[in-house]
Order: C-alpha cells, then structure tokens, then sequence
C-alpha cells in the first residue's frame, strides 16, 4: 500500500476540536473488578491492558496486538476451483444438501499441521489396564481437588486455567430405592471434547463434542443398592474444556429412569473429585488462528480490604487516564495508569500524600504454559511466553523506579519498600514482523523501548500520551440533555449503576458518554500504525477466545470502523486499510485457485496471517464479499475526506482488482437469466445457495465506486465501460410475498425468523442503494424485513439496527434499541459493567455500531442530501456536536434546543457542492476548501465566516 496523507489539515482538526463541555466523560466505580468484565480497559494501538484496580491485590492483564497462534502458511486448497462448476451445478438443480457436501470435502481451506490425536487418546486410556485405576469404584480419590459441575464456561473458570488435556471426573451417587432393577438415563448434555464414561468401573458410552448431548442408559444390572460411582475421563485438545451441562444454568444435569421424565431427575450438580492426568495434548488443525492474551502483572498490599474507604475508580475518557485511589490507615493513595503510544508502554504511577508510604510487590504471570520469569536487573524482571504450536514467541520486561525508598527483586518478585512515589513500566514486544515474517527480536525491542522511556519522568511520559491522545479525541464533542435542558441527575451515579437505572431512566448524557466511549475504544484498540482491532479490539484473556476473537468479515471487522469517518477518527481508518492490502495480496492466490479468476477475493473470516479461504464449513463459510465490503471502506474514506491521493494510490488500485474478481466470477442463473453470485450464503443462515442479495448488492456497491472512481482519475475507460454493463444485469433487489426484502433470490423468507444477521439489509446501511429519495418501495420492504426479524438481539446486531431505524429515519425505535444495548448484560444482549459490548460473550463491535448509530441519528449523508437532525429521538431533545462529518470534505458544530435546530457551523476541507436539508427545507451550498460557514437559524442563509 503506497503512502497516503490519511491526516486531515491540522489547522481544521484543531479549529474543531472543542471542550467536552459540562458532562463528565467518566467511567467510574466504587469497588474493584472482580471479574475480567468488570475491569477498564486502556490500550495505545499496540498493547491492551485491563485494569481491575484492587485494593489488597491489583491485577493488570496485558495483551500485545501480534500475538497470536499459527504459523504463515498456505491457507489454499490446490486447484478447488475444478469443483467449482459442479457446486454451481448442484445449486441450480436446486441439490444444496449434494453441493454443500461436495463443497466441504473440496472446497474448504487448508488446516494447520494436526498432531497425531488417535496415538494420544490411546495413551491416555492406557490407565484403564492398571487394575486400580480411576474407572473403578473403589479407586482412591480423596486427594483429588474438587471441582464445580457443570460449568458452561469451561473449567477454565473453575480453577483449570486455559488447560487442554485429560481430565478424570468422579461422582457418588446413591440409588433410589424406587428405581431398584430400571434402567437409567444419565443426562450430563455436553462435553468437550470426547469422553470415556464409567458406571462401578463399566464403561457404558463415549462422544465427541460434535455429537448428540450425552445421555447415556445406566442398565440396571450395573446399578447396587446405596452408593454407586460414575468416572468420567474428559479430553479436550482445544477450546474449553470439561463437563458444560446445558447453558441455560436452570437446566440440570442427572438421573432419572428410563421412560420417566428429567422432573423425576436427581442433580448431578454439585462438586465432583478431578485429576488433571496430562496437560500435553497434539497439535490440533485449525482453519485460522486465534488472538492470544500475553501475561498478567500483579501488585500486592499488606491491606485489609475491610478498612479500605473512599474507593474509586476511573477512566477518564479526555485524558485516556485510568486512576485508582482510596485511604487506608489514614493515608490517601492513588495510582495512574496510561498506555503510551509515544513511549510504546504501558504505566502505572504510584503517590501517597504522606511520604515513604509507597510499599508493594510485583509478580507476573502468564496463561502460556511453560513461562518464564527471570531478572534482568536490579529493577527490571523479565516475562517470556511462546505460544503453543505456533512460530510466535513474546517478551515482556517490568521496571520499577522509585522516588527515594528501595527496589529489591526476591525470587522473581520485585519489591518496592518506603518510597515516596514509584513508577512501573510495562514494554512488549514478539518475534512477529509481518504476516510473512517472525524473525523479530521481543528481547532486542523492548530494551530499546525500556531504553527511552527509562529516563523520562511520569510526568513527561503522561503530558507525551496526552497530547498524542487528544489529536484523535479532541476532533469530536458531543453533550446530550433532557427537555429541562441538562444533562440529568443520574450522572452523578457510578457507572454500573447507571447502567442497570437506563432502561427506564432519563439520562441522555449516558448516551454521550457511550458514544464518546466507542471513540476511546477505537482510538486505543486502533492507531494509525498499528493492526486493525480485532473481534474484541485489542483486549483478550483467554487462550481459546471466542471465535477466535480474529476478524469476521461479514460483518464485525467492518463494523469497527464504522465510527471512524462519521465521528472524527479518519487517521484510524489507516490501521484497518493495511490490513485490506495484505488480504488483497493474500486473496489473489485464494482467486485463482478456488475461482480460476483474476483479481483478489476474500471470504468470511481472516487473522494476523491473512488467511483467505473459505473455512469452518460449506453451509456459511463459503461467503465470497468479504473483501468487496472491505473496499467500500476505502471508498467512504474518499467521500468522507476527497482526497485525491488516497483514491489514486491506496484505495483505486485495491478496489479495481476486486471488481476483476467479480467481473470474472460472476455467472448467469439459468432460471433467471441474470448475472448471480455463486455459490455462496446470506451470512449466517439459509445455507450454500445461488444469489443471496446481499452479495449482489455488495457487488453493484464496489461496482459503481470502481466506476465513479475511474471517472475522477480519467484512467480504465474499456474496463469502467464493462463493469457498467455488468451492473446492470446483477441479480436485483426484490420484494416478497409478505411485503419484505427478499433475503434470496427466491421467495422463500420467513416472517418468524429472527436471526440476528439482515445481511439482506446492507443497501439501507451501511450501503446506500436502498433510500427513501430514489427507491422508497424498497425502503418499505426493508423496513417491513425489519420488523419482522424484531428487536432483540445480540449486542453487535442491536448495533447494525439501530444504524438502519436511523436510516428509516424513525428515531424514537432507533433510541428503543440503544436502551437494549445499554442494559446490563447476564446471558443475553447488552453491556457488562465496563460497557462492553455483550454478545454474549464480549465483542467489540457492538461499541462501535453503537457510537456510529448515535452519530447516524444526528447527520446523514449517503444520499444527494446532508440531512441534519434526520432522526433525533425524543429522549434527545437538546444537545451540540462538533466535529461530526459529512461526505463531501464537511466538518458539522451541530446545536439543537427543544428537539429544534439552534445552530450550524460548517467547516470545508475540500471544494464542492451539497444539498443541506432540515426538515424538510433544503438548502444548496457550494463551499471551499479551508473556508467555514454558519446557517442562519431560519435554514434559509448561509454566511462564509471572516477570520
């Protein structure tokens, strides 16, 4: 990717870049995080950290963005696309069980290198030939640890860490004296991954974690009077592992006779007796890497919790500064923690207003196996992991400087004794230099991090991150209020309990705050030099994420940039656009051989090493425009910004070789006639098929950019002139018999269906094909799609439809939605304490379509016209922006009293022409680079403002 002006004029930035005014843009608590959802997050692009602020014992758990399993390798299945014709042919003939079947035998990507699993299972039944051996009744466990059953989560969250390996499970239980000589069902649900089961030393039943739940027939003849013992023996080679029952947790797992009914069931829940035989497991294939957490840094207090007073916590979102204080003994403390982009660490800042009051330890540890934790020198200890059967390795190194007072390290810990104030800083690094290259040096730059930053003083450290912070943050305000014209008195409240007040509650400034809060999350998770965030932008703890916390493309990864050029952040936009060029070159050779085409393709998933295959499974992971989405990104940083530049030398020459892909994979349905994607899926749901309109309206969207930008830079007249005729013949939009969009080329939806993907519904938003000015009926149908699917959904989907209500234009139902994504998450849809998004589990990107729907309610610009206040809710009915953007190369100071506009300011960054319009008076405006406008408040006259 050739180098850009991605920065826009400073001069306009800093003119715009206003106080946050009255609100406070706080998180804030009274206690410490007890669990990792809990805790605040901070991050510099690079490293992420979650801070759980403890009184007696602090954890920070660390991550750094490279670290990640796998190895670079070919992700491509040789010569697939000679199975291509006889999917396609399959789908036509209406045959999708026959197609999907072929299609993951042939047609799915390549997995890592997989050890030899059938050789370790059969040593780890080996323990059955010994005569007394787990499986039997009389085994003797009375030194086995206890453990919690079931667990949904895994027994990770049982004491067992990020474990794979096998693991023995033993229960009494005594027999009812009714169901003496019946039969039993042992009802145990799920387990990962297989399990041998034993009843008195008998085997009676083995599954893999693919299989049906595990109810297993106890025969009578094995069950004895009184007291009778199940063993278990649990193996798990990767993902969580154990005895998970059923994840509704009212649900039990038990006994109960055959032919009666799980309410006769006696629980099984409770403490069972475990013992971990080995922790060793081979090398399991995978289609994709999985982001991994790098260690945890610990501090350690002589306190007594119960006396602890004047706890507070929190994360000022201005100043990207996390702080932690109290008073214990009379004395008060407090502790600063930034992450640095500038300096590269992360740091934490120890004061007491009494002097020589500052004592403590400091102990790291990782979840990698096999860490080490050596001293370096007299203040610093070093962390190494190596991620397990992949090429990256880590190093971290910790130093404490103090102000007078001493620096010891016994056995690996450091400790700090009687100073006046100390400073600790955390640098990390990895071997990874690109997704082509792991002959990195984490020793070598860490050193050097340590080496600059060394010297420097907090304060130094904390004004050099400050200012670099604040060139992002300070590019947008946003204050909200109620119709008395403030903020509301539930600002005042720690942050979980506003939460859990919002529901019902009149806190408009709650709403600022979480917008600006999806601006902190992405300003940390994303700088302009660094990797794209990821599923759960920069932070993770477990080595097992869910769904590998990497990149989804059919929806999350573009998503968290939703925010970028709507609210202020285009420079940020930068990390994700790398990460477009290097699937664009990783994408050709997938292109040619699964299509046999020219050009790039990406599907439905990608990692740190690009991989760009299909994967997991035919039905939803052949997905085919997850890299033609990836270019209307870089088509809206142009309309955002038009710079010139940028469309020349990074986004024209990437979207170009997309639009090849398609010109040549495009294909005629033999029903139809029309131009079909094929084969592929309406993400995530429906299966393999031919036509989703999602894909064919993805299609025409980087169709028409390719063309529009041809037509700017007056280059490829032959290859614009095809790819006009081939927009015209792509499968269209259709409405169906119940008056909805039609997600399939078929008529074939179902009204009842509330899937949280309406892939169908890309046009309304975040495309702009589907709009009330030029195709109003197929508005309607989307909306009518849209009420059918409902409300209620995870917490990333509550963000995509919240952004399409805005488009609808109906903002009171948009605001109904922001009040589900703002209620305190358990098992479903919302946000945790912290305000993460909830899946549930955490994903990030609800954060972000959250902040970009806000931003949607208040200025729109995907059609002919700027739209100011096109969706204001009535729970917003006063309130002032600066800073928000429009296509076109426009800058918005917004302000609004009484749900009525009082004021609009402009700021151009490029020439051009536009279409104000407020309710429904449009305006036309014709503006130049550098020059600032203010309309007058009847939205009848605009004034060029004199400097």
């Amino acid at each position: 990717m050739k180098n850009s002006n991605p920065v826009l004029i400073a001069v306009f930035l800093i003119a715009l870049a206003a106080p946050s005014g009255a609100q406070d843009l706080r998180l804030w608590y009274k206690q410490p995080a007890k669990e990792w959802v809990e805790a605040l997050p901070i991050g510099n692009g690079r490293l992420g950290a979650m801070v759980f602020g403890g009184a007696q014992t602090d954890r920070i758990q660390f991550n750094e963005q490279t670290l990640w399993t796998g190895y670079p390798r070919d992700y491509n299945k040789k010569g697939a696309y000679r199975y291509l014709d006889s999917i396609r042919g399959l789908l036509f003939a209406g045959k999708q069980k026959e197609a999907e079947e072929l299609a993951g035998r042939e047609f799915m990507g390549l997995k890592s290198r997989e050890g030899n699993r059938e050789e370790w299972i059969e040593q780890q039944k080996a323990i059955l030939k010994l005569k007394e051996n787990p499986a039997q009744p009389g085994y003797n466990d009375r030194s086995w640890k206890k453990m919690q059953v079931p667990g949904y989560d895994g027994w990770e969250k049982e004491g067992l860490e990020e474990l794979d390996g096998a693991v023995w499970f033993r229960k009494t239980f005594n027999l009812p004296a009714g169901w003496t000589g019946r039969d039993l069902v042992l009802n145990i649900n799920k387990i990962a991954d297989m399990d041998y089961t034993y009843l008195n030393g008998t085997w009676i039943g083995s599954g893999n974690s693919g299989d049906a739940p595990r109810n297993y027939t106890l025969p009578a003849k094995l069950l004895k009077p009184g007291q009778n013992t199940l063993a278990i023996l649990v193996l798990n080679f990767t993902g969580k592992g154990g005895i998970l029952g059923y994840k509704d947790p009212a649900k039990q797992i038990g006994i109960y006779p055959v032919g009666g009914s799980e309410q006769e069931q006696q629980s099984l829940n409770g403490q069972w007796n475990y013992f971990v035989q080995t922790d060793e497991v081979p090398a399991t294939g995978e289609y994709q890497a999985s982001y991994q957490p790098f260690g945890d840094v610990f501090f350690h207090w002589n306190v007594n919790e119960t006396k602890v007073t004047d706890y507070r916590r929190s994360l000022d979102l201005e100043n990207a500064v996390l702080t932690t204080s109290y008073s214990y003994n009379g004395v008060a403390y407090k502790r600063t923690y930034i992450a640095s982009q500038p300096d590269q660490v992360l740091a934490v800042h120890f004061t007491a207003d009494q002097p020589g009051m500052i004592s403590f330890e400091t102990t790291l540890s990782s979840p990698h196996r096999n860490f080490v934790v050596m001293p370096v020198s007299g203040n610093t200890v070093a962390l190494k992991v190596k991620v397990k059967d992949g090429a990256l390795k880590g190093e971290s190194l910790v130093q404490v400087r103090v102000s007078r007072g001493t620096v010891q390290i016994k056995d690996n810990r450091l400790v700090v004794r009687n100073a006046d104030a100390a400073t600790v800083l955390i640098a990390a690094a990895t071997n990874f230099k690109n997704y082509k290259d792991v002959s990195g040096n984490p020793s070598a730059l860490c050193k050097t991090v340590l080496q600059k930053a060394g010297p420097r003083s907090f304060a130094s450290i904390l004004e050099r991150h400050r200012k670099e912070y604040q060139r992002y943050f300070n590019t947008l305000s946003v204050n909200f209020y109620n119709k008395k014209g403030v903020p509301a008195a539930d600002e005042a409240l720690p942050t979980d309990q506003r939460l859990e007040r919002f529901r019902t509650a009149d806190d408009p400034a709650f709403v600022a705050l979480y917008l600006q809060y999806g601006r902190y999350l992405l300003i940390s998770s994303s700088r302009p030099d660094a990797y794209p965030a990821n599923l759960q932008g920069i932070w993770n703890d477990l080595l097992s994420p869910p769904w590998g916390s990497k990149y989804t493309t059919n929806i999350n990864a573009e998503m968290n940039y939703w925010p970028a050029e709507l609210l202020g952040l285009s420079p940020l936009h930068n990390a994700f656009f790398k990460m477009v060029w290097e699937v664009s070159e990783t994408g050709k050779e997938t292109a040619r051989e699964y299509y046999h085409a020219p050009g790039w393709v990406l599907h439905h998933n990608t990692d740190l090493w690009r991989g760009t295959a299909p994967i997991n499974a035919s039905n939803h992971g052949i997905w085919v425009t997850g890299g033609a989405w990836f270019c209307a990104h870089l088509w809206e940083r142009y309309l955002f910004t038009k710079d010139r530049n940028f469309l020349r030398d990074t986004a024209y020459p990437i979207m170009k070789e997309a639009a090849l892909f398609f010109n040549h994979f495009l294909v005629k349905d033999p029903a139809t006639g029309y131009l079909i994607s094929a084969p592929s899926n309406s993400p995530e749901q429906g299966g393999l098929v031919a036509g989703p309109t999602m894909d064919h309206q993805i299609i025409r969207n980087l169709f028409r950019s390719v063309i529009d930008a041809a037509g700017i830079l007056k280059v490829d007249a032959a290859f614009r002139k095809t790819l006009q005729e081939q927009y015209q013949q792509i499968g269209p939009n259709k409405i169906g018999r119940y008056g909805q969009l039609q997600e399939w080329m078929q008529d074939v939806d179902d009204t009842t269906n509330k899937h949280r993907h309406v892939s169908h519904l890309w046009a309304v938003y975040p495309g702009n094909e589907i709009n009330w000015e030029t195709t109003p009926e197929l508005m309607k149908a989307a909306r009518q799609s849209l009420i059918y699917r409902g409300d209620a959904a995870t917490g990333w989907s509550l963000g995509w439809k919240i952004n399409l209500w805005a488009r609808f234009k109906e903002g009171n139902h948009a605001f109904q939605l922001i009040r589900m994504l703002l209620t305190p998450a358990g098992r479903s849809a919302g946000s945790y304490p912290n305000l993460f998004d909830a899946h549930p589990p955490f994903q990030i990107d609800g954060n972000f379509g959250g902040a970009a729907g806000i931003g949607e309610l208040l200025v729109q610009s995907h059609t002919a016209f700027i739209d100011i206040l096109p969706a204001l809710p009535d729970a917003l009915p006063g309130g002032a922006i600066h800073g928000i953007r429009a296509r076109g190369g426009l800058i918005l100071n917004i302000e609004w009293a009484n749900k009525q506009l009082k004021k609009l300011e402009i700021q151009a960054i490029a020439d051009g022409t536009a279409q104000l319009r407020y309710n429904n008076t449009v305006l036309p405006f014709a503006f130049k680079k550098g020059k600032s406008y203010t309309i007058s408040g009847d939205f009848k006259q605009i004034n060029e403002n004199r400097n």
